[in-house]
């Protein structure tokens, strides 16, 4: 039993949008992907996908993808990431997935999930915000996500509070030069020790903050940061 985690996996099964064109490192990212979660995930373990998970439209554009994510042994939850233009409401998308025998994928988005009887899982996408000049849509969509946030960690820390609580987000509530004190303070509020997150690629990977910063333990799983190769966080 593991649990593992990696973000920005931008499959593109059944469209001509793949990131070889930013060659590099993605040069055949698809094939190194398919190849290293099949040999990490076994039946019994969970694998978290920090956003941006397909380059799909639609839910019917991404099928392909869930088909090859679903066809790995054990459990999925995926967030929502900013070019996840597919995603809709989870009511929407599981009856898709019924309709389609996708039985091992699920979606982390206010709630969370039990890893073991020591772990619990939380997230939301989050979001970049530089209140100097933001819109007021974007100011929105900000308190949305810290709400989203809160209400995760609180539906955790509600059932166990003696848990470990790992959170996911898609989007860096910290970097070297920046923290997002809306996401981290509530991190904090509710005992969180460690926090994973993606979005960041190529260059602005250096800019990706690694380590402790408030009693949070921060990685930046994007996959071009990982090589590829989803990060084991626990037996």
């Amino acid at each position: 039993m593991a649990l593992y985690v990696i973000g920005d996996t931008h499959f593109s099964s059944d469209r001509d949008k793949p990131m070889d064109v930013f060659g590099g490192r993605w040069l055949g990212y698809d094939k190194k992907l398919i190849a290293s979660i099949g040999e990490c995930m076994q039946q019994d373990d969970t694998l978290v996908i920090c956003g941006d998970f397909s380059w799909g439209m639609s839910l019917s554009d991404t099928l392909p993808d869930f088909k090859l994510l679903d066809s790995f042994p054990g459990r999925k939850l995926l967030l929502k990431g900013n070019h996840d233009y597919w995603w809709d409401t989870v009511a929407k998308m599981k009856k898709f997935f019924a309709a389609n025998n996708i039985t091992t994928i699920d979606f982390l988005h206010n709630n969370f999930f039990e890893y073991n009887s020591k772990i619990l899982l939380c997230g939301t996408r989050g979001w970049m915000y530089d209140s100097n000049n933001a819109s007021s849509e974007e100011d929105k969509i900000f308190k949305r996500e810290v709400i989203r946030l809160r209400q995760s960690l609180q539906s955790a820390f509600s059932q166990a509070e003696d848990k470990e609580i790992i959170c996911f987000l898609h989007y860096p509530p910290v970097c070297r030069d920046f923290e997002i004190s809306a996401f981290t303070d509530v991190m904090k509020e509710f005992g969180v020790k460690r926090c994973c997150y993606g979005h960041l690629h190529g260059e602005s990977i250096r800019n990706a903050f690694r380590g402790m910063r408030g009693g949070i333990d921060y990685s930046i799983v994007s996959a071009d940061a990982l090589d590829f190769v989803p990060l084991k966080l626990s037996e």
